[in-house]
């Protein structure tokens, strides 16, 4: 089912996974959909971890989920590395295999070796694509904190995101961690006439030192009374754990209170945390 009607009949619930590069990381991402999938999402997302080797593992995952499993697959396309007849011709592919969700990025910079073989440089340009090829409902990224590549310059980045939203059906965003810079994204949004629907993402922290990593790469901040929190839970990585699956709750509690669309958790392949935020918000 197409994502766009999805969001039309309600809330989503819906979470992210990678194409796995070993043996190892293939068993724990079976793991985890075997898991997840009776929590019934509404779709689930596949990155694409960049450079041209992650194509077919994207590909072969977002098609094995639809034919062996009840899951809704959207799979993730970048601009970098290719050029714009591959591009079309993945988006081809998707469709010949029954693939209708589809979220364009423009990417993050590829390895050395790659550099410099793109020809499309923004999303904007990537939904156009899609367009033309026809069949797909189309997702954007959405940064609550502002783009990394943005300098800062709040007006141009939510005019760029109000631009590319306005092509595509519905924007997901970047991991973040205060309900108010959600809110302040969609209230941006709608001063320039975007009311298109922006699905909250989720990263229940788990580890302090790997999500201040993360968060570092994505220019997003891990704020001072979040490290607070999990600080005072000692050195105990259990206690730090549990103390980041409560954030994580909160964070939903609100988001949904204040009228999210839905919410889509980043899994990094395991279901354990994803798990026990749906216990906790009855789901």
């Amino acid at each position: 089912m197409k994502i766009a009607d999805l969001l039309m009949q309600g809330r989503t619930f819906s979470f992210e996974f990678f194409p796995p590069k070993t043996d190892a990381e293939q068993a724990t991402l079976v793991k985890a959909l075997r898991e997840l999938e009776p929590l019934e999402p509404s779709f689930v997302s596949v990155t694409y971890r960049g450079g041209r080797s992650s194509r077919q593992r994207t590909h072969d995952l977002v098609v094995g989920m639809l034919r062996t499993t009840t899951l809704t697959p959207m799979a993730h396309l970048t601009c970098v590395v290719h050029s714009r007849l591959e591009l079309a011709e993945i988006l081809v592919e998707f469709r010949k295999a029954g693939v209708e969700n589809l979220l364009a990025l423009g990417g993050d910079p590829p390895p050395e070796e790659e550099a410099g073989m793109g020809e499309l440089k923004h999303a904007d340009e990537l939904v156009e694509l899609a367009r033309a090829i026809g069949g797909f409902s189309i997702g954007v990224a959405a940064h609550p904190e502002l783009h990394p590549n943005s300098h800062g310059d709040r007006v141009a980045d939510r005019d760029h995101v109000a631009a590319k939203l306005e092509l595509a059906d519905f924007a997901i965003t970047q991991f973040f961690f205060r309900l108010s810079d959600y809110t302040g994204l969609v209230d941006d949004l709608a001063a320039r006439g975007m009311h298109k629907p922006v699905l909250p993402g989720i990263m229940p922290i788990t580890n302090l030192k790997a999500v201040r990593r993360m968060a570092e790469l994505s220019g997003c901040e891990v704020p001072p009374e979040v490290v607070a929190r999990l600080e005072a839970a000692g050195d105990d990585p259990e206690a730090v754990r549990r103390e980041g699956i409560a954030l994580a709750t909160e964070l939903c509690q609100q988001l949904l209170a204040a009228g999210a669309p839905g919410l889509h958790f980043y899994t990094l392949n395991r279901s354990t945390a994803t798990r026990e935020i749906y216990a906790n918000l009855g789901m």
